[in-house]
Order: C-alpha cells, then sequence, then structure tokens
C-alpha cells in the first residue's frame, strides 16, 4: 500500500507524550494514539471525531509496526498513549503476552472487524484493516525495456530478477516478517535456501516498506531503480503501470488495542469504536491502500479491477508463529548473513 507519510492534524512527531490525564467527559480532553510512521487519514477525520466524542485525538508515530509491538511490549502498564493502532497479527502475540494491552469488546466489531479476531485472544486487540503483502513489480519498466517480469516469488532463485528486488528485513518490518512467512509456507524444507539463493543473487535488503518502496522501488516517488519491491495487493490501485505477484501473498490484519495503564480508558474505547465507523473505514482505502474490514464499505472506483484481493493467501496459525518466530528470525538472519 502507498503509505506516503503525510501531514495530519495533530500530529506529534518523534516525540514522547504521556497519556491524557483529564476525564474524558472533560471539554478539550485529549486521547493519544500511538501508531506506526505509515498511519494517515485526512484532516476531516479527526474533526468528525472530535465532533462526535468531544475528545481531541493526538497522534504519536513511533517507527515500523515491528518497532511499534517492541514499544508497547516493553512498557506494559506504564503506557505512552492510550491506544495503539498498527500492530499487525505477525507480531500481535507481543503486546499481548507482555500484558500490554486492555481487553475491550466494540459493539461496532460485529459489522466485520469479529472475523478476523485473534485466536485464544481476550479481544486485546480489534481489527481495523486488512492488507496482503505481496511483491510488486513495475510492468512499465519491463514493457520499456521490451523484457519480461517475474511471475512468481520463485523466479526470484534466478539472480536477473533477485538483483531487481528490494526486500525487507523481517526483524524490523511487519511487512518484512509476513514475506518471510510467506516463503515458510511455500518452501517449509527449503526455506533458508531460498533466502541464501536470493540474497546471492543480489536482492537489496533494508529496514522498513518507506526505504524500499518510496526510495527504491522504480515505480516510487524518488524513481529508484529496483522493478521489483515488497509492498501490498492494493498497491497497484495508488501506482499505475505495477501489478502484485498474487501468489506471494500473505494477509496481514492491522489492529487498534487500549494501552492497559491509560488515564482514558473511556475515551481510548470511544477511539477504537471510532476506527470501525464508517468515517474511518471508507477513508482507509484512499489513505492507506487497505480494505476495510467492516462489512458493505464502498471502496473507491477502479480498486477491484487494479487491486483484487488474493484468491490465496499463505497462512499459518498464530500460535504456530510465535512459538517459533524469534528462532525463524535468527535462521532469516544466518541465511542471508546479517
Amino acid at each position: 500500500m502507498t503509505r506516503a507519510v503525510a501531514a495530519v492534524a495533530a500530529v506529534l512527531t518523534g516525540a514522547t507524550v504521556v497519556a491524557g490525564c483529564a476525564d474524558d467527559a472533560e471539554p478539550g480532553a485529549e486521547v493519544t494514539l500511538l501508531t506506526h510512521d505509515s498511519f494517515t487519514l485526512p484532516d476531516s477525520v479527526f474533526d468528525t471525531f472530535r465532533q462526535e466524542t468531544g475528545l481531541t485525538l493526538k497522534v504519536v508515530k513511533s517507527g515500523d509496526a515491528g518497532q511499534l509491538a517492541s514499544t508497547v511490549s516493553l512498557t506494559p502498564g506504564s503506557p505512552k498513549a492510550d491506544a495503539v493502532f498498527g500492530i499487525d497479527n505477525t507480531f500481535a502475540s507481543r503486546p499481548i503476552e507482555a500484558g500490554a494491552l486492555e481487553p475491550y469488546q466494540s459493539p461496532m466489531a460485529a459489522g466485520g472487524a469479529a472475523d478476523y479476531a485473534l485466536p485464544d485472544s481476550d479481544n486485546e486487540l480489534t481489527a481495523v484493516d486488512r492488507g496482503d503483502v505481496c511483491l510488486n513489480v513495475d510492468d512499465d519498466w519491463y514493457a520499456s525495456r521490451g523484457e519480461e517480469p517475474p511471475t512468481s516469488l520463485r523466479d526470484l532463485r534466478d539472480p536477473k530478477y533477485a538483483s531487481q528486488a528490494a526486500l525487507l528485513d523481517p526483524g524490523t518490518s511487519s511487512p518484512g516478517l509476513a514475506f518471510l512467512l510467506t516463503t515458510i509456507g511455500v518452501f517449509p524444507q527449503g526455506w533458508q535456501d531460498y533466502w541464501k539463493t536470493v540474497t546471492a543473487g543480489g536482492a537489496t535488503v533494508v529496514s522498513g516498506w518507506e526505504i524500499a518502496y518510496n526510495q527504491l522501488f522504480s515505480a516510487g516517488e524518488a524513481q529508484g531503480d529496483k522493478p521489483i519491491v515488497l509492498s501490498y495487493a492494493s498497491s497497484p490501485a495508488a501506482t499505475p503501470g505495477t501489478s502484485a505477484l498474487l501468489d506471494s501473498c500473505w494477509r496481514q490484519v492491522e489492529y487498534v488495542g487500549i494501552l492497559k495503564g491509560t488515564d482514558n480508558l473511556t475515551g481510548a474505547r470511544k477511539l477504537v469504536d471510532f476506527m470501525l465507523s464508517p468515517t474511518v473505514q471508507e477513508a482507509l482505502p484512499s489513505s492507506m491502500y487497505v480494505y476495510p474490514v467492516q462489512k458493505g464499505t464502498p471502496l473507491p472506483d477502479g480498486w477491484v479491477q487494479r487491486a483484487p484481493v488474493p484468491s490465496w493467501t499463505v497462512s499459518l496459525p498464530p500460535a504456530y508463529v510465535a512459538q517459533n518466530r524469534e528462532a525463524w528470525l535468527q535462521e532469516w538472519r544466518d541465511a542471508v548473513g546479517r
């Protein structure tokens, strides 16, 4: 998904903000949302939240989703905000096991979000959006050179394509971890060899999506020199002339949760409900290029044609991922020499 960082109202970037202590019924009280660097919604959404709740929403950004999950996990009971958005299903077990989240079942979740609830959890996290992490290809780049683009993640074992790819570190990036899990699902007995081959062939591995897509990808903002990038199945809706390799996808779900220890529990609950409202759900595709989870939410014109939902995605049980994630990350580092 094209997630260029945009200025939004009342965003505090890189600051440490203490959760609002005022009672949420007090005029002008604040709710602080901790999120990842790629979060962006229109100013009108923040205005609607204030009009409907009487609360002001402040946003604090904290790196990639993986870093966000670590930050939350390390501060149980002493939160840096009232709520958190952007922890996904690859990292969700960390803050849950750390006891850093307050259970809450939103009445709005019955509209679709409940379908994406984490198994064996106690409603510590509520689904907000769905994206599918896939390899993306700059079809125009290949067409302009009269070359054939790759058609599968298996093609990256060819050095020609490996050297053209910008991939993500699974230790620092949630889509990077999602693609690692994809390779484990596709090559259960040989995923380490896959990574050895791809990196030996010249693939570039960077820390986060913003660098890979906006700086290195040939169809990104900086028009880099890599015509293959790890992104989302929905990214082509924002980037004409590109497509996603739909055999390489992992379903990624992003969640909102209440941070345990917040002084504004009622306000945080109102924020969770608001994230499932039509106001937010309808804004997500155009703002963050993800699919909303609430049923019946209209999509922008042409989305279904340009960014089809994959008919098949790799899936591993969350408990299995949680049990093996750290070992897999170490095996990945060993395989790629990091």
